[in-house]
């Protein structure tokens, strides 16, 4: 049995404007799971962060021109919890995480998903997999590594094997802003072939959006958002960086184009790792979930 942890987090936003459970359209999932880290630690202290963050976030977004709160937003309690003193293995992590999720599915709930290292979303895509076994989705990574390593440090459930395990699933994938790559990854990446678009052609070529568009192939998408694929003078908060990467308006407006022009059946935000004295990090983060939400918002057509 895995020790769930009573935070005093506040709901995403915070209390005034939470929905009971039964009435929201999107639940927040925190997943405050660390074991694997390999550079920088303190993901485990990300969806805290983020929802403490949230609360500085204004209901109104301009670009939508509205307040998106109406939905109906719904934070869970915390699952897979490695701050506390009863150790949580990857192969617990992902079963928790893959019953719970697959619940929120059946009672028709919109989940993002808040890490926590990014061997998670292994859990959160083998739900939605299980949920829907005949029906194609494909699993767009903005991430400014491959993760496609067969195991790491002895482990297959590193966080550097996220996508691996997904490709070995059979899922077709999408990657954005790769820009740190191993030998095999690389081969891989030749070999199946995987739709790589990485970070310097992002910068370089304007027709990238189109191309990456058109190379998700099926109607349905699961987003997972690792932040080191971000530019880190946005978000340094982040346990394994890397210069370069995805500007604010190239990602949200990719993020956008997809929820139009496809059916996004979840997401996840992960590796989030806390500055001391700094709150850039989480903030954005906070404002990149209420994007997210308010995307699928228009997309479904939720706020009429």
């Amino acid at each position: 049995m895995l020790t769930q942890i009573v935070t005093a987090d506040l709901p995403f936003l915070g209390p005034d404007v939470a929905a009971s459970y039964d009435k929201a359209h999107v639940v927040i999932l925190p997943i405050p799971f660390e074991a694997t880290t390999t550079y920088r630690r303190g993901c485990e202290n990300g969806p805290s962060a983020i929802l403490t963050a949230s609360q500085q976030v204004e209901y109104y977004d301009e670009e939508l021109e509205q307040e998106l709160w109406p939905v109906g937003i719904y934070t869970h309690d915390p699952i897979a919890d490695t701050r506390s003193d009863h150790p949580v293995s990857s192969e617990a992590m992902l079963a928790v995480t893959e019953q719970t999720v697959r619940q929120l599915i059946a009672d028709g709930k919109f989940v993002i998903g808040l890490g926590g290292e990014h061997s998670i979303t292994t859990g959160l895509v083998e739900a939605y997999r299980k949920a829907n076994p005949d029906e194609a989705f494909t699993v767009v990574q903005i991430d400014a590594h491959g993760d496609l390593r067969h195991e790491y440090e002895g482990s297959i459930h590193n966080h550097a094997c996220v996508m691996r395990r997904i490709v070995d699933m059979g899922l077709p994938t999408v990657q954005i802003g790769i820009r740190s790559i191993c030998k095999e990854e690389a081969d891989l990446i030749k070999s199946k072939p995987l739709a790589v678009f990485r970070a310097r052609e992002i910068a370089l070529q304007p027709d990238w959006m189109e191309r990456a568009l058109a190379s998700i192939q099926t109607p349905k998408v699961f987003f997972t958002i690792d932040l080191d694929g971000i530019d880190p003078t946005l978000i340094p908060g982040v346990g394994t960086p890397e210069p370069g990467g995805l500007n604010w308006y190239s990602l949200t407006t990719f993020l956008r184009r997809v929820f139009e022009s496809h059916d996004v059946i979840g997401c996840d935000v992960m590796e989030l790792a806390p500055i001391v004295d700094s709150v850039v990090s989480e903030f954005t983060a906070a404002k990149l979930v209420y994007k997210l939400i308010g995307y699928q918002a228009m997309a479904k057509q939720w706020l009429g």
